[in-house]
């Protein structure tokens, strides 16, 4: 309802004039869905959705998918920030990375994978600085501005689509609210990277990784 008015290649974003009128917008209870029907109803005249949150990771699960009908069982399938595992390569795990949020060329951790699915949502995908402001695509449903708190939060577990969604909530609700939400997830597991650049980690891996920062 709000981020179609932020162009991150063109370095504009709204007014807060704009960003007041439009907050009452951003609330999922304005969407009344119809299981019977199969039609989406929006209660609020400004609202506006649309697949970011999941369309990858969805299309990985898919991906998979569609590959073991095929009869195949060891696989890894991409999709920007969105991986999917399937089976260990060939008798070793996978070496998936996390990019450092800060640094291109350098992964904040690698982890040996098999048979799960792993999505990142980071605040260098989509953005632009100005005055000394970084201005990326995940934006807090409160404020209608970028999230501040969080450098990149990255989901491992089963499903692709959960995995997507759970990344960019998770970085909207900062490391505390976060984390909570992800230790109360059974299958589920995160890393965070605070805009300090410290590493926290879900209970589950806390015993396989240690706090440390980049």
């Amino acid at each position: 309802s709000l981020g179609y008015l932020y162009n991150y290649r063109e370095n504009q974003k709204p007014a807060p004039s704009q960003i007041e009128a439009l907050l009452d917008a951003i609330n999922y209870r304005h969407i009344q869905l119809n299981p019977k029907e199969q039609s989406v109803f929006f209660r609020h005249k400004n609202v506006k959705i649309d697949l970011g949150g999941i369309a990858k990771g969805h299309a990985v699960d898919n991906a998979i998918a569609i590959l073991k009908t095929q009869g195949i069982q060891h696989a890894l399938v991409t999709a920007g920030g969105d991986t999917k595992l399937l089976g260990d390569r060939l008798g070793k795990p996978w070496m998936v990375g996390i990019r450092d949020p800060r640094n291109p060329n350098k992964q904040a951790v690698v982890l040996p994978l098999a048979d799960t699915a792993l999505s990142t949502s980071g605040d260098y995908e989509r953005y632009f600085e100005q005055d000394g402001k970084r201005y990326h695509h995940i934006l807090s449903p409160k404020t209608g501005e970028s999230v501040k708190s969080v450098q990149s939060v990255s989901i491992i577990g089963p499903r692709s689509t959960l995995n997507d969604a759970l990344s960019t909530a998770v970085f909207v609700l900062g490391v505390e609210k976060g984390m909570n939400l992800l230790n109360r997830t059974p299958g589920y597991d995160g890393i965070i990277v605070d805009s300090q650049r410290k590493l926290h980690y879900s209970n589950a891996l806390i015993e396989e990784c240690l706090h440390h920062s980049i």
